[in-house]
């Protein structure tokens, strides 16, 4: 394949199929949708202004991919690390002062899963995990090189002679990156529930209905006792049934609180999600989007991330009645 022979249209053409796979990628890396579509842009830029140096020994797929990740790197050098309250500071007690919303943009953001494409059902399990929040999250712990040699290797199923040439590396290099960023993975607990049975589906229709009624004995019933729970950009996060209890009845369950939200089911990271929405006058406006994770037919982890904007992303309306 001559790139040079071609104009700016036709190689649009070339690009556009992979964008999806490479935002995917990209939002590994960087742990932000916004994030993702502008380093895809930069790689399709990037590879436009260098289209003479594809040479055809590896697929355009594989160069595609060595742009995105080196665009990748190249901005992570200037960003802060994408976060979750519980890898930014230590757990909270319900009884301590809540801290005020930390607004740079640290926290990590939840992926549509409309950006994935329709469930394959010859899906391994394997793939579906290398999406989910806690994989994403654990991610963002490894330095970008480490994260970037892991994607490759474990997600991608490159060989290590590729991921070698594709970040200057010796193939001893990759394989020592590799193993420190696997051990750094087996310490984390990324486990999830993809499948819902019909009771768990139950559950979720009493867990709307918690939230929508302010029941927070009902909503303490669905979760498992060392449950986590969390709002970013608030920074503070609580564990265990009791501190998640205690916390919602002083705040967002607090007072007369039957009808004040609103929840609409959406998906993230292949996880069951809700959009967000609290009560306003003649209606109800976009809070965020909440993403749960299930172990063991329980709820284990609820994160709220407090971004109206983030709504829109998901294909959800700003506002509902």
């Amino acid at each position: 394949m001559n790139l040079t022979t071609i104009d700016e249209q036709e190689f649009g053409t070339l690009t556009e199929p992979y964008r999806r796979e490479l935002q995917a990628h990209c939002y590994r890396m960087m742990g932000s949708v916004q994030d993702a579509e502008d380093m895809v842009q930069e790689t399709f830029l990037r590879a436009w202004r260098r289209r003479e140096t594809f040479e055809g020994r590896a697929s355009f797929r594989a160069w595609l991919y060595k742009i995105a990740t080196n665009a990748c790197l190249d901005r992570l050098k200037r960003l802060p690390c994408r976060v979750v309250p519980m890898t930014y500071q230590a757990v909270s007690l319900v009884n301590e002062p809540i801290p005020p919303s930390v607004m740079e943009p640290i926290w990590l953001e939840p992926y549509p899963d409309d950006l994935l494409g329709d469930d394959n059902p010859e899906e391994t399990f394997s793939s579906r995990e290398h999406i989910t929040l806690a994989f994403i999250v654990a991610l963002q712990l490894l330095p970008p090189r480490q994260r970037a040699v892991l994607i490759l290797r474990d997600v991608l199923d490159w060989h290590a002679d590729e991921v070698a040439a594709l970040l200057d590396m010796t193939v001893s290099a990759v394989k020592s990156a590799l193993h420190r960023a696997r051990s750094t993975l087996a310490n984390r607990d990324m486990s999830e529930n993809h499948v819902l049975d019909e009771a768990a589906k139950t559950q979720l229709q009493d867990y709307i209905r918690a939230w929508e009624t302010a029941d927070v004995n009902g909503l303490l019933k669905l979760l498992k006792d060392d449950a986590t729970f969390s709002m970013p950009p608030i920074p503070s996060w609580y564990r265990g049934r009791s501190e998640v209890g205690g916390l919602v009845s002083k705040t967002i369950f607090s007072g007369d609180a039957n009808g004040r939200w609103r929840l609409l089911p959406t998906r993230a990271n292949r996880q069951i999600a809700f959009g967000l929405y609290r009560q306003s006058q003649g209606g109800y406006e976009a809070y965020g989007i909440q993403v749960l994770t299930f172990q063991g037919g329980l709820i284990a982890d609820i994160t709220t991330f407090r971004n109206p904007g983030l709504v829109e992303r998901f294909g959800l309306p700003a506002t509902t009645n």
